[in-house]
């Protein structure tokens, strides 16, 4: 069982924490039915992700025993089976749509997205620069838009844009760290990895972090959420969003970076103050301000 744990790689379900963005924004921490449906999505979306980590695993085997800590996966080591990972993976997405479904058809809609493009995403997609990238994002992407839909609260769209950017430049670090740890092999690992150059990453880095900076100034700003918030008090956050974007850019180009961001707001003290800031005072200014 607890091989079976680690491959559904529950760490892995902080950035279901996406889910959440909605409620929050949209000022429902005191709606204990918005509450409820919220925490339901991110509990499918932890069935969804799960049965996803697993395919992903069942695919990448043989690739992930030449990697020197993927080894160690379960199903890459022997530890789980194919056939169960099969079952359980089957079993996990399944019960998301349903359980989706039972919430409402939107929702069910942007699950039956993902999955599908995780699908897609481990069978081809995964082997063609930039747009390997482009799917990992996406899948951020998706858990904010679940969020929205499962309370039936609209997203501004500038929310939802410096979402795309912020999930861009997580997915290009993912593949920047992978050259930084796979010195002359990192094609073998990952086919898509040819595509790319450390340098073309360096850029797609700095133009994604830039971007996720301007649409976030540009949101705490617009006339819409000023109309929502009564002023830009929002704009407070603009400095923390600021330095931890700068600050993990740094580690990444200099190869200190965590590859798996779930791990890096872990593993880096800077960042994980950064990140609990910027939460504590979104909730102090959009509840208490």
């Amino acid at each position: 069982m607890s091989d079976f744990l680690q491959a559904l790689r529950p760490y892995q379900w902080t950035k279901n924490v996406l889910v959440f963005a909605a409620l929050v924004f949209a000022q429902r921490l005191d709606d204990t039915d918005k509450i409820l449906q919220a925490l339901a999505a991110f509990t499918i979306f932890c069935a969804a992700s799960s049965s996803v980590y697993l395919i992903n695993d069942i695919v990448d085997r043989e690739r992930d025993r030449q990697h020197p800590t993927k080894r160690e996966r379960p199903i890459a080591a022997g530890r789980v089976s194919v056939g169960a990972a099969v079952f359980v993976a089957i079993v996990l997405a399944t019960a998301a749509l349903i359980g989706a479904w039972a919430i409402n058809r939107n929702l069910a809609t942007v699950i039956g997205g993902y999955l599908l493009l995780q699908v897609a995403y481990n069978l081809v997609l995964k082997s063609i620069a930039i747009v390997d990238a482009l799917c990992v994002a996406s899948g951020f992407l998706l858990r904010a838009i679940a969020g929205a839909v499962a309370i039936n609260e609209p997203m501004s769209s500038w929310l939802l844009i410096c979402t795309t950017f912020a999930s861009v430049f997580i997915s290009f670090a993912k593949r920047r760290h992978e050259f930084s740890t796979l010195p002359g092999e990192a094609t073998r690992h990952r086919e898509s990895l040819a595509g790319y150059s450390v340098s073309s990453l360096d850029q797609f880095l700095a133009i994604s972090a830039a971007a996720t900076m301007l649409s976030y100034a540009l949101y705490t700003t617009d006339d819409d959420t000023v109309a929502k918030f009564g002023d830009v008090r929002l704009l407070a956050t603009l400095p923390l969003v600021i330095y931890g974007l700068l600050h993990y850019l740094d580690l990444v180009q200099r190869n200190e970076a965590v590859g798996d961001p779930s791990l890096a707001v872990v593993h880096d003290k800077p960042l994980l103050i950064t990140v609990a800031l910027y939460g504590l005072l979104v909730v102090l200014l959009l509840y208490l301000g």
